[in-house]
């Protein structure tokens, strides 16, 4: 009857093993670059079939800020969040959370703009998000010195809605123009850009946005797989 094999046998298989295993390992964990996606619905994959072809993920997926097996990745938006929200619940959990991520894409402000379609004052509301807005990005930018860009979706016009967009949609536009601009020369020293969704949307939005097709709510204001796309192009045009 054979002996047992030797302790040093034993140890040598284990080493070896584990040595083969590690070579073969097409990840490391601590060396990943960190990607958190951030803000309401349209990050959070709404109106995507399945929701994991939303445009964070489609970014992820395709390795645009780091190979797949070497990205991070982590999505903490909520569908319905005001910049209020954001500014209160996210960015808490963002700072606070130990994640420390390197990239961050945001998308606010498209329910801050249906509480005016809702009879809300358009001053008082854009003034609320131009000042959440701020806050949202000084503490991103002083708490989490890890992050070396962070990109902002603006608004796009919404075709064949009930009531005409155009307008207040430039006006929360050029809020998030102004308030990136200020920042960028100061706490944020030009980390952060816009991701012009408007100019990727403006023009061509057959197929894009659910309410464009037929049999569509008339309130359904979030892209198709086709719009996310076009929202991940927009977000790879502005680095």
């Amino acid at each position: 009857m054979p002996g047992r094999p030797s302790l040093k046998i034993f140890a040598f298989i284990v080493l070896t093993f584990a040595a083969q295993a590690q070579a073969a390992q097409p990840w490391t964990f601590d060396n990943n670059t960190r990607y958190l996606a951030m803000g309401d619905s349209l990050t959070a994959g709404q109106g995507a079939t399945p929701v994991t072809q939303g445009y964070a993920y489609q970014l992820y997926e395709q390795g645009f800020y780091d190979s797949m097996p070497n990205t991070s990745f982590a999505n903490v938006a909520i569908p319905g969040a005001t910049s209020l929200h954001v500014l209160n619940s996210q960015v808490p959990s963002v700072t606070q959370s130990g994640f420390s991520p390197q990239i961050i894409t945001m998308t606010v402000g498209g329910n801050d703009l249906l509480t005016i379609l809702n009879g809300g004052d358009p001053n008082v509301v854009l003034t609320a998000f131009g000042g959440n807005l701020a806050a949202i990005l000084v503490q991103l930018c002083t708490q989490l010195p890890a992050t070396t860009r962070l990109y902002v979706g603006n608004l796009y016009v919404i075709q064949n809605f009930p009531v005409p967009t155009d307008q207040i949609v430039n006006a929360f536009n050029q809020v998030v123009t102004n308030v990136v601009g200020q920042l960028n020369t100061s706490v944020c020293s030009g980390r952060v850009k816009v991701a012009d969704l408007f100019a990727q949307f403006s023009g061509r939005q057959g197929g894009l946005l659910l309410i464009n097709r037929n049999g569509a709510g008339q309130f359904e204001v979030h892209p198709s797989n086709a719009g996310h796309r076009a929202v991940a192009q927009a977000f790879m045009a502005a680095r």
